[in-house]
């Protein structure tokens, strides 16, 4: 069992940046690989980035690629999201996961375990 709690929403300027933690619970976070997913009012939650816990690889939405970086702590139990550059459509919930093994690391379907979510609003 693992639980997730996400914190380091707020709002910001257009161009701002923001940094999002996830703090995990378990003893076995480090097998887990962990994602960041956003969901807009009337939108589908979409995928915007994951670390593996197998080689810290690490994949991005499109939409975020050049702007956002994940990375995880592994002593500490948590996984972050710094987001630079932060624009309008980014407004969002922003929601941390984590699953063990993941063949489309994209798809919350993938998922095992999921935070509560942290609101993040970009002001143009």
């Amino acid at each position: 069992q693992v639980q997730l709690v996400e914190s380091g929403g707020g709002l910001v300027q257009a161009g701002g940046s923001l940094r999002l933690s996830c703090a995990a619970s378990g003893r076995t976070f480090s097998r887990y690989s962990m994602g960041w997913f956003r969901q807009a009012p009337g939108k589908d939650r979409e995928f915007v980035a994951q670390i593996r816990w197998s080689d810290d690889s690490t994949y991005y939405a499109d939409s975020v690629k050049g702007r956002f970086t994940i990375s995880r702590d592994n002593a500490k139990n948590t996984v972050y999201l710094q987001m630079n550059n932060l624009k309008p459509e980014d407004t969002a919930v922003y929601y941390c996961a984590a699953v063990q093994y993941s063949a489309n690391y994209y798809s919350p379907h993938e998922y095992d375990y999921w935070g509560q979510g942290t609101q993040v609003t970009v002001s143009s």
